[in-house]
């Protein structure tokens, strides 16, 4: 008889959980399971990245088809409807929920349904449609992930978030964003580009706050040449329900009425609930659970990853955590997850791609030049349009080795995946000047940009 019913037990089936799992039973060949309340694949997937993606691609064809006029082309008035977009959007998530449960059935993984929580250090218990049934593990790994947060203001049950903002009954003619992250740019992009009048409401000076300046200032411009309102240094005292929408009251007692109330304002490990404190698990006051460098927490049965030890938010970076921890329980192979040179985007209009170490960062134990350019892509030379692509390169001036690269326009997410490659090899600037670049394109200027501008123009 085993002394446990499984090797690993992983609560939870987002990106992170689900390729911890799949890994150690299809490579190694352990006996896992994985508990999920909701749908496999996680925030990612099933509430996130993914169906946000689509929405952005879904309203940038309103700029396409009015850029297509310059190249000749009379689409006539195009109609949009959102319930096509929205049906078409959970077609596919079906599907990825699909290729997500053959991905674990495949690599020989349980799927337990319910809420899972921890009894003690090897046993946790499942909350399911059948009852409440326990089961025995060598090692428990949490990857419960995040959930969106929202103040405690009056009126504030009138308010959605990203979550529910996939799958509004119909697109709201008019919209406030509270906040200024990457969720409240892309989503006030979406709607935007869908024709409501979008406002963004931000206690700050400006939005993105933690990307460089020029990143920063850069998509603030581009957005209010949109049509979007960021209401900056604003707070929201209070949200009232009226006959034909909501009244926020602001500072100052300004008033803004609107259709809908969205917050982005930040999102809290995923641990309510989960029985981790009662278990002797460490946690951050911030909720967050506390791991070392192998994603042990405080008893050592018990491992976590991805947004739930709140390091770095990202998918891609919940999947390699994924991997290290498959690797070292199972493998015989200790692995650490590298941090450093993370690249990443904002899927904002237009987006956003950073890799390395901001300016202001930079400066910090760096004496550095800054290259910059500022252009508006060919593509909006037969069209018009107005939009400029901002990029950006921070060099060692000792070393020569590049730092960071920041980019606000056209295809910056995909140049900033092969930026990222090089920076994670420690490329200089002499190298990016010795490589031949690509005419035309935009990213030829990353490998032709050749005089420091000075520190006035670096911070524009």
């Amino acid at each position: 008889m085993p002394q446990y019913d499984y090797d690993m037990i992983t609560i939870g089936g987002g990106s992170g959980g689900v390729r911890a799992s799949r890994f150690a039973a299809g490579t190694y060949g352990v006996k896992t399971a994985v508990i999920e309340n909701m749908r496999i694949g996680g925030t990612c997937v099933m509430r996130g990245c993914v169906p946000k993606k689509l929405l952005v691609y879904g309203a940038h064809f309103a700029e396409d088809f009015e850029d297509a006029k310059g190249y000749g082309w009379e689409p006539g008035e195009p109609s949009f409807d959102w319930g096509t977009l929205i049906a078409n959007k959970n077609v596919e998530l079906d599907r990825l929920e699909g290729v997500y449960h053959r991905l674990l059935r495949d690599a020989g993984v349980d799927e337990l349904t319910g809420m899972g929580r921890v009894v003690d250090a090897h046993t946790v218990a499942v909350d399911g449609p059948d009852g409440t049934k326990t089961y025995t593990a060598k090692y428990i790994l949490i990857a419960t992930g995040g959930w969106p947060t929202l103040p405690n203001i009056p009126g504030i049950e009138h308010a959605i978030t990203s979550n529910e903002a996939l799958d509004l009954p119909s697109l709201p003619k008019s919209i406030a964003i509270v906040g200024g992250g990457y969720i409240a740019v892309e989503f006030a992009g979406i709607f935007n580009g869908l024709g409501s009048d979008t406002h963004i409401l931000i206690r700050a000076e400006n939005i993105l706050r933690g990307f460089d300046q020029a990143v920063r200032d850069t998509l603030h411009d581009e957005m209010v040449k949109k049509g979007i309102t960021i209401h900056q240094e604003t707070t929201v005292q209070s949200i009232e329900k009226t006959a034909s929408g909501y009244s926020l009251r602001l500072n100052d007692d300004e008033i803004l009425e609107v259709d809908c109330v969205m917050y982005a304002t930040g999102r809290a490990p995923n641990t309510k609930g989960v029985g981790l404190e009662e278990a002797g698990v460490a946690m951050s006051a911030k909720g967050a659970v506390v791991v070392d460098d192998n994603f042990k927490t405080s008893v050592d049965s018990i491992y976590a990853l991805g947004d739930v030890i709140d390091r770095v938010q990202l998918t891609p970076v919940a999947l390699a955590e994924g991997m290290a921890v498959a690797h070292t329980l199972f493998g015989d192979k200790p692995t650490l997850v590298d941090y450093d040179n993370i690249p990443t985007a904002v899927f904002s209009t237009p987006p956003v791609g950073t890799v390395g170490l901001t300016e202001e960062q930079a400066r910090r134990d760096h004496d550095v030049d800054i290259y910059m350019s500022h252009f508006r892509p060919m593509k909006y030379t037969l069209s018009g349009r107005e939009e400029r692509t901002m990029m950006k390169m921070i060099v060692d001036r000792k070393t020569d080795r590049v730092l960071g690269c920041h980019m606000v326009g056209l295809d910056a997410a995909e140049m900033t995946q092969a930026l990222g490659i090089a920076l994670k090899c420690g490329a200089t600037k002499a190298q990016f000047d010795a490589t031949v670049g690509i005419h035309p394109t935009a990213a030829e200027e990353w490998v032709t940009m050749r005089t420091p501008v000075r520190p006035a123009e670096a911070a524009e």
